[in-house]
């Protein structure tokens, strides 16, 4: 990981993740919610990527200055245009229902053999997965025991995926990477390989793995650190700060290289 002074690439979207990217102690501080401002003023469209729930991307997609947003761990997009809120889901509202049931039953073994495991207070509008709480609104939990979260739903054929607060765990073979590069191709016509050159993305957890492989412009707040043993592929460049303050810096070296033309 190198330092952000490096970074000398113009590009037009970012994506970024939200808890602990843009947030410091679970909020939004001026510092990162200008930054977004700045960089949507200046023509880049931002898109957050987030294990955050379908009510709370409904909210950010209408009321940031966002170009969309992926949800639940890239299982749809929402993005409001010309007054109009388009919803992209992975799956049908069948195949939502049917993994629901399944869901619970995993949210139901989890919270019985884990002690100290939580729901996430968010997760009654979730619609793709559950998220379950190992420090968020609980006392934190030790490794092992975020680890056996993990193994619960992986016994069962879900994906699990750890963020910096919630045990994410889905059916289904979307993740963040898959989800975005398909919003950028439906809504902007993005290639895949255009993306590699005109999207860069910043996160802090292990379930932005994918999107630090996938990009070259890949950015990660101090805080990253926390999980450098946790994550084989690391973002190429790196905040001197953690959360939010840390990407008012990001955002500014973006901005000070300008736009492509």
């Amino acid at each position: 990981m190198g330092p952000l002074s490096n970074f000398n690439a113009k590009i037009k979207f970012l994506l970024t993740d939200i808890d602990d990217t843009l947030t410091d102690e679970g909020q939004l501080g001026p510092e990162a919610y200008e930054a977004l401002w700045k960089l949507h003023r200046a023509g880049i469209h931002i898109i957050p990527v987030t294990g955050r729930p379908a009510g709370w991307c409904e909210m950010i997609a209408r009321v940031w200055p966002v170009s969309g947003v992926v949800g639940e761990n890239g299982g749809f997009y929402f993005r409001y245009a010309n007054k109009k809120m388009h919803r992209h889901f992975y799956f049908d509202e069948k195949t939502q229902n049917s993994n629901r049931k399944k869901l619970n039953l995993i949210q139901d073994e989890v919270l019985q053999k884990i002690p100290g495991t939580a729901l996430a207070s968010d997760q009654f509008c979730r619609l793709m997965d559950l998220a379950i709480d190992f420090c968020e609104d609980v006392p934190r939990l030790p490794e092992n025991e975020v680890q056996k979260i993990v193994q619960c739903f992986e016994k069962h054929g879900a994906q699990a995926k750890i963020s910096s607060i919630h045990v994410n765990g889905w059916f289904g073979d979307y993740d963040k990477l898959k989800m975005s590069l398909l919003f950028l191709k439906n809504e902007f016509q993005i290639s895949a390989e255009e993306a590699l050159k005109q999207v860069a993305f910043s996160g802090d957890s292990p379930n932005d793995e994918p999107m630090f492989k996938h990009f070259p412009h890949s950015f990660g707040v101090a805080n990253v650190k926390n999980f450098t043993s946790r994550i084989q592929h690391l973002p190429t460049y790196v905040s001197s700060q953690n959360g939010g303050h840390g990407f008012a810096e990001i955002a500014q070296q973006i901005l000070k290289n300008g736009l492509p033309t």
